[in-house]
Parts: C-alpha cells; sequence; structure tokens
C-alpha cells in the first residue's frame, strides 16, 4: 500500500455498500456536476478530502473515521467492529487485548 491508506479504503467501503462515486459525491453534499470526478481524484490518490470532507464519507459509508487510516485489512476490519459496540463492550475487549499482551 502506498504512505496514504485513505485512497484504498474509500474505494474498499463505497464498493462494499454498492454505489457510485458519483451517488457519495452527492450524498455527502457535492455539486452532481463535480461530484463524480472530485471522488475519484480521492480514490486515485491526487487529492485528500479533508477531515470534515472525510467524515461526511465516513457516516454515509458507515464506517469510523479511523478506517481510513488502517494500514492493513486487519486493522481496517477491526475499526469496523470495534466501533459498532458500545461503551461496555469495547471496556471489554480493552481488557480482554491487555491480557492477551501479558
Amino acid at each position: 500500500m502506498s504512505d496514504n491508506p485513505i485512497p484504498l479504503r474509500l474505494k474498499q467501503a463505497r464498493k462494499k455498500i454498492g454505489i457510485s462515486q458519483k451517488e457519495l459525491g452527492i450524498k455527502i453534499g457535492m455539486d452532481a456536476s463535480s461530484a463524480s470526478g472530485r471522488m475519484n481524484h480521492y480514490e486515485k490518490g491526487r487529492h485528500v478530502p479533508d477531515v470534515d470532507i472525510l467524515r461526511k464519507i465516513a457516516e454515509e459509508l458507515n464506517v469510523p473515521l479511523n478506517y481510513f487510516f488502517c494500514e492493513d485489512d486487519l486493522s481496517a476490519e477491526l475499526a469496523c467492529l470495534v466501533s459498532k459496540l458500545d461503551d461496555e463492550s469495547k471496556q471489554h475487549l480493552i481488557l480482554e487485548l491487555k491480557k492477551l499482551k501479558e
């Protein structure tokens, strides 16, 4: 993977829910005439979305913001799974992971 994991993660999450670049761009508030091109630039790594745009994309794709920064697929999957847990379950998971580390 290149130094920037955002393009790959963005493309993976978008394809997983089955929407086009244009559809995603429009859903996060981009003008219909430029949505496809802008999203394509993000997925190709030509431009990097700012955090506000990335947050909107994450919400629309139902992934946590940190998913876009995961450098490997296992970390990305863990980020998605952990984000869906309630706080009590997250605390339990933290304790279990600490036990594994010992």
